[in-house]
């Protein structure tokens, strides 16, 4: 059941961007050889995200009717497993998952929101809108949301206004939901809470100039602009699952889950430079992390902002199941996989990822 107004919407912009700083020199990359084609440029980068704000004055809410596969190669993470450090996230999803007893956080980004500061960088702020592309947000409704939705009607949800323009007002966590009821005394609202998903696709849908999250929360909060969102969507998986799994609660069931989700979502490779050939032409290489312990896990990842966000400079390219099966196949050097490695990341073994290299049934 679809829960948003589809009435027209008198246009909402926040405060003035924050500039991010310059992203880290991309690391280098052994010598390697790929295939021909050439390689897919996902029009993303740092600079795009000018958008996010976290420190100007805070506007009051008004209520408002709502390929083939490529040979595996080195080019190593922050760290020496591959996984990078922080401002990116702990390589496990948190485990604290409520701020507001009986009330499930986002927690991956509200915790992501919570590690900026007064001028957050662009690997800050890449932090936070990759981890809201998974999970829920929460929508502050000006009444009682459950009877509204019982009754069939639509629901007047929180809007941003700043000039001419209307941004879509979201929520992290039970704790930000409280500080904007603490901030603007009324509590004649509620909240319902709807995958990230469907709120970023409703801000396209409905001519919002973005989405302002946590919005009374001091620093933890971010403004995300519409044409990023618009470009951010048109390279995702329309599930998420991939990435929900890897950024959701995590149980004995998780990698074979992901496995499962992995037969039909979508995932990328980071494919850079990896030295020159003998005439002196570029040789390109797909990213592999190195364990300290030897093992080769080949590097993949669930939308092309998360290879952004390692900040190494790389270009993301769609890598199909097949194309996986005929790495694992082609490279018996390379132990798995990990996911995402600017975390929440996950590995999976050659043995984890076998259901993936016999047909479904």
């Amino acid at each position: 059941m679809a829960l948003f107004s589809r009435r027209k919407n008198t246009p909402s912009t926040p405060d003035a961007p924050v500039a991010p700083e310059e992203s880290p020199a991309p690391a280098e990359a052994e010598a390697v050889e790929v295939p021909a084609e050439p390689v897919p440029h996902v029009n993303i980068s740092v600079s795009s995200f000018g958008g996010l704000g976290a420190g100007s004055p805070q506007p009051k809410p008004a209520a408002q009717p709502a390929q083939p596969a490529a040979v595996p190669v080195v080019a190593p993470g922050h760290n020496a497993d591959g996984t990078v450090s922080l401002p990116f996230a702990a390589d496990e999803p948190p485990t604290e998952l409520e701020t507001v007893p009986g009330l499930r956080d986002n927690a991956v980004l509200r915790d992501a929101l919570a590690r900026l500061g007064e001028t957050p960088s662009g690997a800050e702020l890449l932090g936070v809108f990759r981890q809201a592309l998974q999970g829920h947000l929460f929508l502050r409704v000006k009444g009682d949301a459950r009877q509204q939705v019982e009754a069939g009607e639509d629901l007047q949800l929180g809007v941003i206004r700043n000039g001419d323009e209307n941004y879509m007002l979201a929520f992290s966590s039970g704790r930000a939901l409280q500080q904007a009821v603490e901030a603007d005394g009324d509590t004649g609202t509620s909240a319902i809470g709807q995958p990230a998903a469907l709120v970023l696709r409703h801000v396209l849908a409905n001519e919002f100039a973005g989405l302002v999250i946590d919005n009374f929360s001091g620093t933890a909060r971010a403004v995300i602009p519409r044409d990023l969102i618009e470009r951010v969507m048109g390279e995702c998986d329309p599930t998420f699952s991939v990435k929900s799994l890897i950024a959701g609660e995590r149980t004995d069931e998780t990698p074979a889950a992901v496995v499962e989700a992995l037969r039909e979502g979508r995932v990328w490779v980071a494919v850079g430079r990896a030295g020159d050939n003998e005439d002196g032409t570029p040789r390109f290489g797909v990213a592999e992390a190195h364990t300290s312990d030897g093992r080769r896990l080949l590097q993949l990842f669930t939308h092309p902002l998360e290879v952004v966000a390692l900040g190494r400079g790389e270009q993301a390219a769609p890598f199909a199941p097949d194309a996986l099966i005929k790495a694992l196949a082609d490279n018996s050097g390379v132990s798995g996989v990990i996911l995402d490695p600017a975390g929440p990341n996950l590995r999976l073994t050659r043995e984890q990822l076998a259901p993936l290299l016999t047909p479904a049934p």
